[in-house]
């Protein structure tokens, strides 16, 4: 499809890119907030772990006449080896003295509050771990000791569990950002749709098909079918101004340079002088040239205008035929010629503008009856086809000298052997542009010896 406007870059395109930028963001800072949460959730799963594990030593702590008995259940480490491979650290203290495991465990820098766990995380050896530390206080030789256990864990499960779940946030990531293309590429369809309707209804239209857009449309769009309704409104008028100002401008020079004519004749009938009578002959053929030129102009601006607003309706093209040659019958006795209408049995009527058609055949008719001779023949053939209908006139006159149908066409163009022959140059013109307006052809052909076949074919489609 060819434009001649800049186009600026596709809408549709346009909405996808912005939803996607959105789709993207949203992907990404989902993934940050999931890996966020997972990483505290991790931490959170495995500090109650931890201080599971702290309470369960802490919880077996008991006083004996010798001293404390510190008896370690296995499940305290085997819930903290079933999470991963993580080294485990344990330690009793009873103030400064170790009771038991390791003594370079550190304490934590506030204490420990009695009653509660207390999780730090601190480096020790060659890595970093999470203790969990709790208190208890055992009576011991009628005196209350408060004794701490300390459970200590490296990091790696809690990297191993975040890495995991951000992981799956990523994939899911993924995921959401494919279904949000997925999704952008049918809201922009949906949000482009609206437009899409009205531009289809527009296009839909006949040429003079101008009425107002009353269907219903989203209120985006109304800003914009509110303008294409107030710029067909004002085309509307202009048209109306256009037509108007043809039907007055063609009455208006028409009939001053008819009552020029009609006077110089009547002047010429009275003159004696031979001078007077030449000059007055001179005068008439100005005027008729002049005359023939305007109406040929305005019938030009009639076909022009009319063809880009075509009004199709049904054509009877025999009746239309037989109607010109009745008009311009008298035109062909004062010249003694012979007008032989021929139409063929078979449909004639065909969908097409009448006023064009008609003007078609008349300047057709008028330059076969111009450019014969007196006392010759003119043919007018209406033949009737599958697809359509041919109207040929074939005269009797100078014919086309060599010229070509191309050449003869063009606006203000005539051939050499004619300059004696009042004429514009536009009649053919004004036919071939009918031809064109109504998808027709019109074909120009010398007849050897004299004389010319014009042909023009219009069809039912």
């Amino acid at each position: 499809m060819s434009v001649d406007f800049k186009l600026a870059g596709s809408l549709r395109r346009r909405l996808v890119i912005q939803l996607l930028g959105v789709a993207m963001i949203l992907s990404f800072l989902l993934y940050l907030t999931v890996q966020a949460v997972a990483g505290r959730a991790a931490e959170t799963t495995l500090d109650n772990i931890l201080g599971a594990s702290a309470s369960s030593i802490a919880d077996q702590l008991r006083s004996a006449d010798e001293g404390i008995i510190i008896d370690i259940p296995y499940s305290a480490f085997s819930m903290l080896g079933s999470i991963s491979e993580d080294r485990v650290f344990y330690r009793v203290v009873r103030g400064n003295l170790t009771l038991t495991g390791y003594e370079d465990l550190p304490l934590p820098s506030d204490g420990i509050p009695a009653g509660e766990l207390a999780y730090y995380t601190v480096p020790y050896r060659d890595t970093t771990v999470r203790i969990a530390a709790v208190s208890r206080v055992i009576p011991i030789e009628n005196e209350s000791a408060e004794i701490a256990v300390l459970v200590a864990q490296t990091r790696l499960g809690q990297g191993v569990i975040t890495a995991r779940i951000a992981n799956t946030a990523a994939a899911l990531g993924v995921g959401f950002f494919l279904l949000a293309m997925i999704l952008s590429l049918i809201t922009a369809e949906s949000a482009i749709r609206p437009l899409r309707q009205v531009a289809a209804s527009v296009a839909r239209r006949g040429p003079r098909d101008l009425q107002q857009l009353r269907q219903p449309t989203v209120t985006e769009l109304a800003p914009l079918v509110q303008a294409l309704n107030g710029f067909m409104g004002r085309l509307q008028k202009a048209l109306t101004r256009t037509e108007t100002f043809i039907a007055e401008a063609a009455h208006h020079v028409r009939t001053p340079l008819a009552t020029v004519r009609t006077q110089a004749e009547i002047a010429l009938r009275h003159a004696e002088a031979e001078g007077t009578r030449q000059t007055l002959r001179s005068v008439i053929r100005s005027v008729d040239e002049s005359s023939r030129s305007a109406g040929q102009l305005l019938d030009h601006a009639m076909v022009t205008y009319r063809s880009d607003h075509l009004e199709h309706q049904r054509v009877d093209v025999a009746e239309v035929t037989r109607h010109v040659v009745r008009a311009l019958g008298p035109t062909g006795e004062m010249k003694d010629l012979s007008i032989d209408l021929s139409v063929k049995e078979g449909e004639t009527e065909i969908p097409g503008d009448r006023v064009l058609i008609e003007s078609a055949l008349r300047n057709l008719l008028d330059n076969a009856i111009k450019y014969s001779p007196p006392d010759s023949r003119i043919g007018v053939d209406v033949h009737p086809q599958s697809n359509g209908v041919r109207i040929s006139i074939t005269d009797e006159g100078r014919g086309l000298d060599g010229a070509s149908k191309e050449t003869l066409t063009e606006r203000f163009s005539r051939g050499e052997n004619v300059d004696d022959v009042v004429g514009s140059g536009l009649g053919l013109t004004i036919v071939d542009e009918v031809a064109g307006a109504h998808n027709g052809t019109f074909e120009l052909d010398g007849i050897r010896g004299q004389g010319t076949c014009a042909s023009l074919f219009l069809p039912r489609s």
